[in-house]
């Protein structure tokens, strides 16, 4: 299910989003959805990387497995 709802975003974001329609995006909205899926997306990891954090010492063993792995693979630069 899905439903319609009208936005209003200044002048910069709209040649953006006309932008990656011209560059290939479905549609308008087509390029409101994926940017809010990611939003999603960053959201959910930022809340998992604080619990990780938050556990860092903890004795358990998967935490300590993820963070040996971690500290052998850097994020990527952010955009």
């Amino acid at each position: 299910m899905s439903k319609q709802i009208a936005v209003r975003l200044p002048d910069d974001l709209m040649e953006f989003v006309d932008q990656q329609v011209a560059n290939g995006a479905a549609s308008r909205a087509d390029v409101v959805k994926q940017a809010l899926k990611r939003e999603r997306r960053r959201v959910a990891t930022e809340r998992e990387i604080a619990i990780l954090i938050r556990y860092k010492d903890d004795p358990d063993p998967e935490i300590e497995a993820f963070h040996a792995w971690a500290d052998r693979h850097p994020p990527p630069p952010l955009d």
